[in-house]
């Protein structure tokens, strides 16, 4: 070793390190939501890692192996959350534990994420509290045999959250911001309605998985849930609005996910008072299955089409009919599910206008709009807005691609019996003129 320099010796020394911890914890990061907690700890590289509770005081112990934490890691800020601090220490020489100690008992679940646009490696703790939820379920809202609520119900899916920043465009906007404030704008617009009811699906800067969304959907027994998104392209050229219902092809594998699992077996379907999928063979569960989506996918895209013409009052649209995807958040087969890309984030125009409070406001607007004139038309029955087309004369607004033959056909009238009822001479009608259906 007499031969080797200082240099050499400090090169063998980094390279030991390097074989003894395969990678660091660089940074962490919380989140808060209602019922949970979100935990990242950002990596250099994936590792393998192991977690188990421990007792009196309540703690959560992640060992990592082959890491340690590097040195410019921060101190967590733990407030409102049930991790009272954080601690860690080596351990064997080449691994990390990580204690975190509790101040409630919580349902930990981990897992890794791989390298995305915006992050490296993650290692993702979830602590879901213990205690019960406040949110009730559908049989505790209304039992058996009850009669329903007199409002119609709008779940609002502000896409994104936490840690998921979702697509990042003009100036560093991030989706998941956007999102939110057009979800509590149109929040807004429903709350001052009669006979609407919106619940949002997150109330605040944090993450909720795809499935809990159409699961908190349901949870509040809801009519429709819309989805809101901000689209991006590797081209900044892309623009323009766009509206989706679920595809035929993903609805079909939904059914078969469902029919497959035992923890939806004896979901709801079709609503409150719908069937129960528990008592029923096979075949007959996967016929209710199959009528529930193919119901909610026509539903959906008559949601969508009324959406889709009053959002493109206010924005360009990118494609002029409501589209079809696979998209988890639409797969619920009880629930009308729309998802509205308010625009592309990642074009100059689009992104501008996203970012200004005006424009989301009138993105809201139109998109209350549309669902306001689809449950007009179309009210669940025993809701307030059923009632009161029942006691009032039936009337369509007029929107952009109306016309009287498309009125006539949706309305099941003639064009003969309109033009008389309204005394019309002529088939030009305007955007906004409002028209008695005979």
């Amino acid at each position: 070793m007499r031969w080797l320099g200082w240099g050499s010796v400090l090169w063998i020394q980094l390279m030991l390190s390097s074989l003894a911890w395969g990678a660091s914890v660089e940074s962490m990061r919380i989140w808060r939501a209602p019922d949970s907690t979100r935990l990242v700890f950002d990596l250099s590289a994936p590792v393998e890692h192991s977690l188990f509770p421990l007792k009196n005081p309540d703690r959560l112990v992640i060992d990592l192996s082959g890491a340690e934490m590097s040195s410019a890691v921060s101190k967590l800020a733990t407030d409102n959350t049930p991790v009272k601090q954080l601690r860690w220490a080596p351990r064997n020489g080449k691994d990390l534990r990580i204690v975190l100690d509790l101040n409630a008992s919580v349902k930990p679940r981990s897992f890794l994420l791989k390298p995305n646009a915006s992050y490296g490696h993650r290692l993702v703790l979830d602590l879901d509290d213990q205690q019960r939820s406040s949110v009730k379920t559908v049989e505790e809202v209304v039992a058996p045999g009850a009669s329903r609520s007199a409002d119609v119900i709008i779940a609002i899916d502000a896409g994104h959250g936490g840690e998921d920043p979702g697509a990042i465009g003009y100036r560093g906007l991030k989706e998941k911001e956007v999102v939110l404030k057009i979800a509590r704008e149109l929040a807004k617009l429903l709350e001052a309605e009669p006979g609407f009811k919106p619940v949002l699906v997150r109330t605040g800067d944090y993450y909720v998985g795809l499935r809990k969304r159409t699961q908190r959907a349901r949870e509040a027994n809801a009519d429709l849930l819309v989805s809101i998104h901000a689209d991006a392209f590797k081209d900044r050229k892309a623009n323009g609005a766009s509206v989706f219902a679920i595809s035929q092809r993903g609805a079909t594998s939904e059914t078969a996910r469902w029919l497959a699992s035992s923890e939806n077996s004896s979901d709801l379907i079709g609503g409150v008072g719908g069937v129960s999928l528990d008592d029923k063979d096979s075949v007959l569960a996967g016929v209710l299955l199959d009528l529930s989506m193919t119901a909610s996918l026509s539903a959906s895209l008559d949601a969508g089409s009324e959406v889709l013409k009053e959002v493109g009052q206010v924005n360009r649209l990118h494609k002029r009919r409501v589209e079809q995807a696979a998209f988890v958040v639409l797969k619920s087969p009880d629930i009308p599910s729309i998802l509205v890309e308010t625009g592309f984030i990642t074009n100059p125009t689009d992104g501008k206008n996203l970012a200004s409070d005006a424009h989301q406001k009138r993105l809201a607007r139109s998109i209350f709009n549309g669902v306001k004139r689809y449950f007009t038309r179309t009210p669940p029955p025993g809701t307030y807005l059923a009632g009161h087309k029942r006691g009032n004369q039936q009337h369509h607004v007029i929107a952009r691609g109306d016309t009287l033959s498309s009125i006539a056909s949706r309305y099941r009238v003639s064009v003969a019996s309109l033009r008389q009822h309204n005394k019309l001479d002529a088939d030009l009608l305007r955007i906004g003129q409002v028209i008695q259906i005979p």
